[in-house]
């Protein structure tokens, strides 16, 4: 008989137990620290929605940032699959980083190459260059809006 509490006792003790994986929407506390975060092209504002990770949240304490986005202009071995699908920007300081091979980039997302390369894709293809994901943006006009070689993009938090 007590051999039949104590596994009942484990099982109960076990049922509480959780599964731990990262997922892409931040909790109740984290949602509180994510304030909402608006990326300016040209004069056009669109809202840029962050996945929950140290990256992200290390992002928006530099903001408000002002850049010069770039097309990449796929000269590199290693980035030629990517040439006129993204714009990329060198930020003049490091963030956390968690690179995996995301396999499909898909038209709106905002990552990390490297610790200090922002990229902002236009179009969805898939990819064996391993990135950090930060967030994304509704891609709907995003290859009107990044059009020109090289665009002034404005990330900062809402007012």
């Amino acid at each position: 008989m007590s051999r039949w509490y104590g596994c009942l006792l484990a099982f109960l003790l076990l049922s509480g137990c959780t599964d731990t994986k990262e997922s892409s929407r931040p909790s109740d506390l984290e949602q509180k620290e994510l304030k909402s975060v608006l990326l300016q092209i040209d004069e056009t504002t669109v809202p840029i929605r962050f996945v929950d990770n140290e990256t992200a949240m290390a992002l928006q304490k530099r903001l408000p940032l002002t850049m010069q986005m770039k097309e990449l202009n796929g000269n590199e071995k290693y980035l030629k699959e990517l040439n006129g699908n993204e714009k990329y920007h060198y930020v003049p300081f490091s963030l956390p980083t968690n690179s995996k091979n995301v396999g499909m980039v898909q038209a709106g997302d905002l990552m990390l190459y490297g610790s200090d390369c922002l990229v902002l894709f236009y179009e969805t293809f898939q990819t064996d260059i391993p990135y950090t994901r930060i967030g994304w943006v509704e891609p709907n006009r995003l290859p009107e809006l990044l059009s020109a070689d090289t665009v002034r993009v404005q990330m900062s938090t809402q007012q």
